[in-house]
């Protein structure tokens, strides 16, 4: 199977409120996807609905070749699912929690294989599965759900927010667990807003505006969207006059700067190079610079509309 998600012109309405308007994406099999989008966007609505737990209002879905709606049983049988805020039984113990979720999945958690898997990824996670639920922090019940997640082999990983609560150490590991799932066969599905995250584990990239995938493609294709910054050594802001494509040139710490689309940096080096500059730095947009070029107008009208806004986003979350 090359293709393990796919929507076309999927909707989902709370009454007036559309939370998806059309959306329209593609995961390949064996791949890391990212699912970028601000709070809002549409992200959770559609791994709801990936995973069963919601029902579209139009369109199509499909999940490893399924209807996610319909057999939501035995695509949860095939799929690892880790919320970003998770909750955990008070009175069992950790370790007892994540033998529960992995039997849900159809696992033999008596077997050996199992038991030496469980134990490999609590000492790499640097978990105590003695303690009760009520016990632990947010981390510690993230790692729960890790940790279940990693132990039973899935098909398809659906991550939203997977790393919410850990320490950098422990996303170290996270991202090791997820190339290692993605070495084996295994489809992801990753929302984070950990860019970083994304540009180290994605293999392409999906950005979510407004309940529609506004763009889709690989990290180095979607640089084009953005400007790559260079600087050299300079005694004075008159380095940079005549570059051609230089864009918002600047002086400062010694060093002259300016960007330039991304595609142009390969017309822009030969004119460097005869100019003999020392100490040249190119780099490339970031992947959070893609994203403020979608939302940044976005962010900053929804901070200023919180207030009013309030009520819609609350009977939203409640019909979610």
């Amino acid at each position: 199977m090359d293709t393990v998600i796919r929507t076309s012109g999927l909707t989902k309405h709370y009454g007036r409120v559309h939370a998806l308007d059309g959306l329209d994406l593609s995961v390949t099999a064996g791949q890391v996807h990212g699912f970028l989008g601000p709070n809002g966007a549409g992200k959770t609505t559609t791994i709801r609905i990936l995973l069963g737990l919601a029902r579209k209002t139009g369109g199509t879905a499909s999940v490893l070749g399924s209807d996610p709606w319909r057999d939501a049983t035995d695509l949860h049988r095939r799929i690892a699912y880790v919320p970003g805020d998770v909750s955990v039984w008070p009175n069992l113990s950790g370790g007892e929690a994540i033998d529960l979720l992995s039997r849900l999945r159809g696992a033999d958690t008596r077997g050996a294989v199992y038991r030496n898997e469980r134990e490999r990824l609590e000492t790499a996670f640097q978990f105590d599965p003695r303690k009760k639920g009520r016990a632990y922090s947010k981390g510690n019940r993230q790692k729960v759900a890790l940790i279940s997640a990693f132990t039973v082999p899935a098909d398809l990983y659906i991550l939203d927010e997977p790393t919410s609560g850990l320490d950098p150490l422990m996303e170290v590991v996270f991202r090791e667990e997820v190339a290692r799932v993605r070495d084996a066969g295994a489809t992801v599905l990753l929302s984070s807003h950990i860019l970083s995250e994304v540009e180290l584990l994605c293999d392409r990239v999906s950005i979510i505006r407004a309940g529609r995938v506004v763009e889709s493609g690989t990290l180095a294709e979607l640089r084009h969207l953005t400007r790559t910054e260079v600087s050299f050594t300079a005694t004075d802001a008159a380095a940079a006059d005549g570059i051609p494509s230089a864009h918002d040139p600047s002086f400062a710490d010694g060093r002259a700067r300016f960007t330039v689309d991304s595609d142009d940096v390969a017309s822009v080096l030969p004119v460097l190079a005869q100019r003999a500059v020392t100490g040249l730095r190119v780099e490339p947009p970031s992947l959070e610079e893609l994203f403020l070029r979608h939302y940044g107008d976005d962010v900053t009208d929804a901070a200023g509309d919180a207030d009013a806004a309030a009520p819609a986003r609350t009977r939203r979350s409640a019909r979610s």
